[in-house]
């Protein structure tokens, strides 16, 4: 064999055998995804709202339009039909689009969706209408931490985190 024919024929095969490495090659290992379910993160926004008896809670007056829109957003989530809750709130918020309330309901099925951004839309307009106390303003601040947790913006969950206790505020003693 031709040294120059074998020195082309090595070369190839190792460029071959190199090429060959390159494609079955494992991929680098990925970052760990967060496995957690949208109802896993709805259940710590519950577990966040708490409702402790001492505490002071304000309730709004509504109308019983919207309560029945709320009633059947209720239902519906019960019954698994997240699309159709979502609807009736969006209705809702036709009525009455300043009701920190609804708004936070309908942030919560947004989070149940997996619709991070939109939960976190919601969550932050309620959290600009509403009260800052109470078990609905830690609900706005933990739908707001999960929605970033989600979206592995650890930092800024911190930062909503570190809200909720501002939100608890005793309620007024009576003698």
């Amino acid at each position: 064999m031709n040294p120059n024919a074998a020195f082309r024929f090595l070369s190839t095969a190792l460029a071959a055998s190199l090429l060959l490495a390159a494609c079955t090659s494992a991929p680098p290992p990925a970052a760990a995804l967060d496995a957690t379910t949208p109802a896993q993160r709805m259940a710590a926004v519950q577990a966040e709202a708490g409702g402790e008896e001492t505490e002071l809670s304000v309730q709004p007056l509504r109308d019983p339009q919207v309560d029945d829109l709320r009633e059947l957003a209720a239902a519906r989530r019960a019954a698994g039909d997240l699309d159709g809750a979502a609807h009736a709130l969006n209705e809702a918020l036709r009525l009455v689009d300043h009701d920190p309330g609804i708004l936070q309901e309908r942030a919560e099925i947004a989070l149940l969706q997996g619709d991070w951004v939109r939960a976190e839309a919601l969550a932050k307009k309620a959290v600009d209408l509403g009260s800052r106390t109470g078990p609905l303003c830690r609900r706005h601040w933990a739908t707001i931490e999960q929605s970033r947790l989600a979206r592995a913006e650890k930092e800024n969950a911190v930062s909503a985190h570190a809200q909720i206790e501002g939100c608890t505020v005793p309620g007024v003693k009576r003698y």
